[in-house]
């Protein structure tokens, strides 16, 4: 007898439950089918972006990328962003690929996953998991790969000045400026699709 599939909602990811649900979505074949379109869906918006300013615009990529991760969740997310990452690299090549730079599209699809999936999708939710998003990944740990890449390339003054231009006004501006504008966005989009979502019984 097969066993039924969790339907459990979660304040938190800090429960053991949380993760043997999230790790089940690994054998469910109607979640790994959802989960190809959503990676196919990534792939095909990396190029699209919406204009609002100079060196100003939203990555439409963000949508698919928040929307399967609520979907499927933070175990699922790590398989799935690789794959987005080095298919879209392959389809869309941007200079050299250099495979630490996948530990973005990781961490950001892990903590949409981490706020989205399995719990009550508020706005306060969608704009924590955009504001980590920018902050963490987008200024932090982007630049920390940056200057792996300068080292790599045999370039450490280069790797020193990417370290120490983390908290650069510039790069915190852009970030902050962006971080308001995809939350509202981000938030609208989610809303929309979640009636859809319930209906096709992907999230609870």
């Amino acid at each position: 007898m097969s066993k039924v599939k969790s339907t459990a909602i979660y304040k938190s990811p800090l429960r053991w439950s949380y993760w043997v649900d999230a790790a089940a979505e690994l054998k469910d074949t109607k979640m790994l089918v959802v989960t190809a379109l959503m990676i196919a869906l990534r792939v095909a918006l990396k190029p699209l972006a919406i204009p609002l300013g100079p060196q100003l615009s939203i990555q439409t990529a963000m949508l698919a990328t928040a929307l399967g991760a609520m979907i499927f969740g933070p175990v699922v997310a790590i398989p799935a962003a690789m794959i987005s990452d080095t298919v879209g690299f392959m389809i869309y090549p941007t200079g050299d690929y250099f495979l630490p730079f996948m530990l973005t599209e990781i961490a950001s699809t892990m903590l949409y996953a981490l706020f989205l999936y399995r719990a009550k999708v508020s706005p306060t939710r969608v704009m924590l998991s955009r504001f980590c998003i920018c902050f963490f990944v987008n200024v932090v740990l982007q630049q920390f790969i940056y200057a792996w890449w300068y080292v790599y390339i045999g370039n450490p003054e280069q790797a020193k000045e990417s370290i120490l231009g983390i908290m650069t006004t510039a790069r915190i501006f852009k970030n902050l400026a962006m971080f308001p504008i995809e939350s509202v966005v981000l938030t609208l989009f989610l809303r929309f699709l979640l009636p859809v979502c319930r209906r096709a019984k992907l999230v609870h």
